[in-house]
């Protein structure tokens, strides 16, 4: 049987080399996720690194291994985000030059912080695997140490001290669920897990959008491709080395859709208090795609990452009210005189739903010239609110329908 490329010892080696130098973060019991999703959930908190994501280990416990001589050269590194923060922060903290190549899309956020480490930073292609290949020819030309996001042992082993620290915490978990990109956080915390605790359950969890490591696995073949809010796991070619640990020693992959992202980061932030990027909150999202999975069992998940753009976040807390009913359009059809508005408005008043805003119509649209619509964007309590209202236009004669969200 061929070795793992990462053992226990590696990843217990890991945890010593970069103990201080990164938070342990919290792993703690949520109650309110527990009576949501039907098992006893533990979260652990990695987006309460400096850099707000778990990469900061890896990437650390990669640059403590180098030589003088690499370091004095530089680093370079391609990626969405978290792993280039991660390693600009902590080069720069060893006096180690670093460059980021980054794809264009990546959040200003992630850019804007990653420069703020004092990285220098190249936007090219539109996808990882863009900035990984022009990395590498970077690399080449400027004799740079190229340090890989999740294919090399090395980062494995830091990304594994995860496990150490979830195990040590809650002893108890019964299943772990961890979100994959390339594979390196799983491998690392995958080997531990199950070297500390060889009956644990270890389920991979990957965007719907981009299974290439679920596809890679099982031998299906779909499509990678699309604008997943789970940009940090948005990975077209899963390693190959992660690939053969992952084959070993994860137990099951599950495919996420984006509605359940959303909700999961919306989740996080409304009962755990605390901000999830998309990728950070596959693991919940797993829980809430596949809720007779992991249903009456002890469940531990990882907040892997907390970096979002505001205007982004915004958007998926709006979209989840929107869903749960205590935000809703009502497109309505009045007859275009005086007073049509205000008879549609005082039954608002009525109920006590409240107008955000109105926009009417009466020029694009295919009704009477004596007609028109207006959409209304309102705020109720629930769904129930909404329905009475809706109940109440109708028999007060309007036409009208939701306008629904998927």
């Amino acid at each position: 049987m061929t070795q793992p490329s990462v053992t226990l010892a590696d990843i217990q080696a890991a945890a010593e080399r970069i103990e201080g130098a990164v938070v342990r973060t919290p792993t703690t019991l949520s109650r309110t996720l527990s009576e949501l999703t039907g098992a006893t959930v533990y979260v652990k908190f990695e987006n309460l690194q400096f850099t707000a994501a778990y990469k900061e280990r890896g990437a650390l416990n990669k640059l403590l291994l180098m030589g003088e001589e690499k370091r004095s050269h530089g680093v370079i590194a391609a990626s969405a985000g978290n792993h280039a923060q991660a390693l600009a922060y902590h080069a720069r903290r060893l006096g180690i030059p670093a460059t980021i190549v980054m794809p264009h899309p990546t959040p200003t956020i992630k850019v804007m912080q990653t420069e703020g480490h004092g990285a220098t930073v190249i936007l090219h292609g539109e996808m990882f695997d863009d900035a990984y290949s022009h990395a590498l020819k970077v690399a080449e030309e400027r004799d740079l140490t190229f340090v890989h996001p999740f294919d090399d042992p090395e980062i494995m082993a830091g990304q594994g001290t995860v496990a150490l620290e979830m195990l040590e915490d809650a002893p108890q978990i019964e299943r772990l669920i961890i979100p994959i990109g390339g594979g390196g956080l799983i491998s690392g915390m995958g080997t531990a897990a199950k070297a500390l605790k060889p009956g644990i359950e270890v389920i991979g969890a990957q965007a719907e959008l981009y299974p290439s490591m679920y596809c890679k696995i099982t031998g299906n073949t779909l499509p990678s491709a699309g604008d997943t809010i789970a940009e940090g796991i948005a990975v077209k070619a899963p390693g190959l080395g992660t690939a053969e640990v992952i084959k070993r020693l994860v137990d099951e992959i599950v495919l996420v859709p984006e509605r359940d992202i959303e909700t999961a980061m919306s989740l996080l932030l409304q009962i755990e208090k605390t901000v999830a990027e998309g990728a950070g909150a596959v693991g919940l999202a797993a829980m809430l795609t596949h809720p007779e999975r992991f249903r009456g069992r002890t469940v531990g998940i990882v907040v892997t990452g907390g970096n979002v753009d505001t205007r982004l976040l915004a958007t998926v807390l709006l979209r989840d009210l929107a869903r749960s009913g205590r935000m809703a359009r009502l497109r309505i059809q009045i007859q275009d005189r005086p007073g049509a508005l205000f008879s549609v408005v005082k039954l608002f008043e009525h109920h006590g739903v409240n107008i955000v805003e109105i926009y009417h119509q009466r020029i694009f649209t295919a009704l009477p010239a004596k007609d028109a619509f207006i959409d209304v964007e309102c705020e109720a309590r629930d769904r129930e609110h909404v329905d009475a209202l809706i109940a109440e236009l109708k028999q007060a004669g309007f036409n009208l329908h939701p306008v629904e969200i998927r």
